[in-house]
């Protein structure tokens, strides 16, 4: 994967039905992956699972479950199966989540988010990789007294972390195969993200990490008139001190600071921007922002790019 797109169809009659509509565009404009945001709606494994056999050209991965009210075992069943769905072509995304969403969605307290994290990838290591687990943690057991792996999924499922803080980063680089930063600009990756988990990485004697960058941007000549709408829809992030302190370190002040809005030169010198910072595949998510139109006109471009032609 170079360059790839999140799909947002929460608004249609039939969110499925139009996720793979919009897919098959993606798809027909050269984007080579299609990615689906978790919240307590559609089930995001499912849905890539569904996208990998409508559209075999695209690549499909979750960005991002978070660890909080889910158990590995259930998150491995589902990742195997769309893995084996797709015929090895998703990826899985995890997160942290939210203090808020986790407290006022699961009524379960929010504790220890690094240690959950940290258990919950060695126990979807094993069951994803192995298709068993027999892991006992201080907040985490996950055993298999039945096998736990989906036939057709042998090669396992690549695990990625929406990791930008400090200790999710190192946590990231010893454990998971990449991370997914959303709102961290160029700076932001250069300077912190990359190095941090890079380090990480290097220090556990695993590969060098996927840098997968989520950029919220459009292709548009009316650049005010979005930069305004994307300031209002982004300033849920801006609460989060996690968002905020990226959002920071890229030089912005609002969130809407890092989104990437304006022209076709304007877009393509941008998404340069994030390879040179250490990105390996670049996701532009909020295409739709500014209607139908430019989210065609968007999805040409990264389609040039991802082929290489621009």
């Amino acid at each position: 994967m170079t360059v790839g797109v999140a799909l947002n169809a929460t608004g249609a009659a039939n969110q499925i039905d139009a996720t793979v509509a919009l897919a098959r565009q993606a798809a027909a404009a050269g984007l080579r992956s299609a990615w689906f945001g978790q919240t307590f709606g559609a089930d995001s494994p499912q849905l890539a699972a569904i996208v990998g056999r409508e559209v075999p050209d695209l690549q499909v991965g979750t960005s991002a479950i978070p660890v909080f009210g889910r158990h590995p075992l259930l998150v491995s069943s589902q990742a195997q199966t769309a893995q084996a769905a797709t015929h090895g072509r998703y990826h899985l995304g995890l997160a942290l989540g939210t203090k808020l969403l986790t407290e006022a969605g699961f009524g379960i307290p929010y504790e220890r988010p690094i240690a959950r994290l940290r258990e919950f990838l060695l126990a979807l290591r094993q069951l994803t990789e192995t298709g068993a687990a027999d892991f006992h943690g201080e907040l985490l057991t996950a055993t298999t007294p039945v096998p736990a792996r989906v036939p057709g999924a042998e090669g396992g499922v690549p695990l990625l972390v929406a990791a930008m803080g400090p200790q999710a980063l190192r946590a990231s680089g010893e454990l998971a195969d990449g991370i997914l930063p959303y709102l961290a600009g160029p700076r932001a990756l250069a300077e912190h993200i990359v190095p941090a988990v890079t380090a990480a990485a290097k220090a556990a004697g695993r590969p060098a990490p996927r840098i997968v960058a989520l950029v919220y941007g459009v292709v548009t000549d009316d650049v005010d008139a979005v930069r305004e709408k994307a300031t209002e829809q982004l300033a849920f992030y801006e609460q989060f001190p996690s968002y905020a302190r990226v959002i920071g370190l890229s030089g912005g002040e609002r969130a809407a600071d890092v989104a990437v809005i304006g022209d076709e030169a304007t877009v393509a010198a941008e998404v340069r921007r994030y390879r040179d910072a250490g990105a390996t595949e670049v996701v532009f998510s909020g295409t739709e922002i500014a209607g139908e139109a430019d989210q065609r006109r968007t999805w040409a471009l990264l389609g040039e790019l991802a082929r290489g032609r621009s």
